[in-house]
């Protein structure tokens, strides 16, 4: 790795932790919005789960407009956190549970011009050595996500506090891409993407195994980030614990992400992400049943969940990036992204009501199919690559 690429790597992932600082804003400050807005656990759900739905239409329509791919990924994202930025700060001037909802869709939205440009810059610098440069981005957008729980259980801040404080860094890491960033060597030419060019993302067949790993990942991963902070409040009495043990939980997978793209350059992409279903799954199976044991137990349990449940998501981004036209690659991650989102709608909602009805071992079982599934989907792909199939089309017009 050259030292200008270590540079713009340490540049676009230091802008992506700040970035995506407004994605869990409202989870960090949970208990206090439901005693100030009196709200129930459902409503307090759909606050979470609302982003989730604006980032799938905002990445569909980014997806189905080629913006992606017409627009430079640095001044994409310089535009997507200011208005996460804006959005997120809007909450602080209302009082209810339905102006908050408009805002939060608003808030996911935006974030759909974040994620997906700034994996698709940081490709632009890296061939070889692609799997940790991506594994890295993803530690940052996992710092990123952590980062409101550690704002709100430092000194115990006023929710109003935390989400104005998150929502400058997002304004900032977009700042900071914009005037720090380069353009690497290998960024693709800009063209509009047509219903054709579409077709073709979705007939290759490695693109279709990665988006089926990567189904069974997000079925999981915002499911366990949602919840954790509720999870830690049943183990710890204090509520700034909860924030830090919630904090660490989902901090760790940064590492995860690292170790998973330095053993993709070394193995394989599909072998990386398939070892981290693995693993993630049996936490998944353990973990809630642990929550009345001593809290170092749980804790402990707790990281290595949180090492491994985001270990593979570079991988998927890369198997793109490394499969699909460098013209179509931001569509196609932009696809991918959205397309998995839908489903951590429906993890997120049921992970409290099974919860109320069988207790937190239960609620996180439930989650395990997603990457068992997902693990299966990585061996298959891992295997078609062992023997040298055929490539795609797709695949041959790079």
């Amino acid at each position: 790795m050259s030292g200008e690429q270590r540079t713009q790597l340490a540049v676009l992932a230091f802008a992506l932790v700040m970035a995506m600082s407004t994605w869990f804003s409202t989870a960090a400050v949970l208990g206090q919005l439901e005693e100030a807005w009196t709200l129930s656990r459902t409503e307090a759900s759909w606050l979470t789960i609302v982003v989730q739905l604006g980032f799938v239409v905002g990445a569909a329509l980014s997806a189905g407009l080629g913006i992606a791919d017409r627009v430079g990924p640095r001044r994409l994202l310089l535009a997507g956190t200011a208005g996460a930025a804006i959005a997120n700060a809007l909450l602080v001037f209302v009082s209810g549970f339905w102006p908050a909802l408009l805002i939060r869709f608003m808030t996911g939205s935006f974030l759909a011009a974040v994620y997906p440009p700034a994996l698709k810059a940081m490709s632009s610098w890296f061939r070889s050595g692609r799997g940790l440069a991506l594994g890295v981005m993803v530690g940052a957008l996992t710092l990123g996500s952590a980062l409101p729980h550690l704002l709100n259980g430092v000194g115990g801040l006023d929710w109003r506090a935390t989400i104005l404080l998150a929502s400058a860094l997002t304004l900032a890491g977009g700042v900071l891409a914009e005037t720090a960033g380069r353009d690497g060597p290998h960024v693709p030419p800009r063209s509009p993407v047509s219903l054709t060019q579409l077709g073709e993302i979705i007939g290759n067949s490695e693109f279709r195994l990665a988006t089926a790993g990567y189904f069974g990942h997000m079925w999981e991963l915002y499911a366990l980030w949602a919840w954790a902070a509720a999870f830690y409040g049943d183990v710890f009495s204090s509520n700034r614990a909860a924030s830090f043990a919630a904090f660490g939980l989902i901090g760790s997978g940064a590492a995860g992400s690292i170790y998973a793209g330095l053993l993709s350059d070394r193995t394989s992409r599909a072998a990386a992400a398939g070892l981290a279903m693995r693993w993630s799954a049996a936490a998944a199976l353990v973990t809630g049943f642990l929550v009345s044991l001593p809290w170092p137990i749980v804790m402990a349990a707790g990281l290595i969940w949180g090492f491994w449940v985001v270990a593979d998501s570079a991988q998927f981004s890369t198997i793109v990036t490394e499969t699909i036209p460098r013209h179509l690659v931001g569509t196609a991650l932009t696809m991918q992204l959205a397309s998995g989102f839908v489903l951590t709608v429906f993890s997120i909602f049921f992970v409290p009501v099974v919860r109320d009805a069988a207790g937190w071992g239960v609620a996180f079982a439930m989650l395990a199919p997603g990457p068992v599934l997902g693990a299966i989907a990585m061996g298959r792909l891992d295997r078609r690559k062992t023997n040298g199939a055929r490539p795609d089309a797709t695949n041959r017009s790079r």
